[in-house]
């Protein structure tokens, strides 16, 4: 039989004899998030039921065992073994009994993200199979389609594009202007 405590804000202490020893639990959760800490001491079995106590350093445990009794406080997760004068005026906290400590609930396994999906926006567009850009026009591109001469490909003795460096818009050689967004252009 296993014994549990609320600390409450998801905070729990659980408590456990599995054969000799006393497995000690520390479970928290809160939303999107478990987490679980134990640790394990050799005390033999227990003859009656644990006790839990809220002293000034922290909570003792009082385990009656085959042994005899058995003191052990908790503080910040930190378990030591102290004597029996720590709970001498301490309060006495209610255990509760549970069928066995709970396992924490495996996490669902994530999906697969899904395929980018081609993104267009104003005069942008993007894909991803292949890799393309285009923004006004201007275009670049990744893969096995990016080596492929594309049919309006500019010749080869033509002037080279400029672009505005505000906006991207195509700009003539006689420009002193952007047409786009009137940014003024260095020749």
């Amino acid at each position: 039989m296993a014994y549990g405590y609320d600390y409450g804000s998801g905070q729990r202490l659980i408590l456990d004899n599995p054969g000799e020893q006393t497995v000690i639990t520390f479970a928290s959760s809160a939303a999107g998030q478990q987490q679980q800490a134990s640790q394990s001491l050799q005390t033999g079995s227990w003859t009656a039921p644990p006790e839990l106590f809220q002293t000034a350093g922290g909570l003792v445990i009082k385990l009656q065992t085959a042994t005899g009794q058995l003191f052990l406080q908790l503080q910040a997760n930190r378990l030591s073994q102290v004597n029996a004068d720590a709970v001498s005026s301490a309060q006495a906290l209610p255990l509760e009994a549970i069928s066995s400590a709970p396992s924490m609930q495996p996490m669902q396994p994530m999906q697969p993200m899904q395929p980018m999906q081609p993104m267009q926006m104003s005069n942008m567009s993007m894909s991803v199979n292949p890799m393309e850009l285009r923004m006004g026009d201007m275009q670049m591109r990744m893969g096995e389609a990016a080596n492929a001469t594309p049919t309006n490909a500019t010749p080869t003795n033509a002037a080279p594009k400029r672009f505005c460096s505000q906006c991207g818009a195509n700009i003539q050689p006689n420009d002193r202007f952007c047409a786009s967004c009137g940014l003024r252009l260095e020749r």
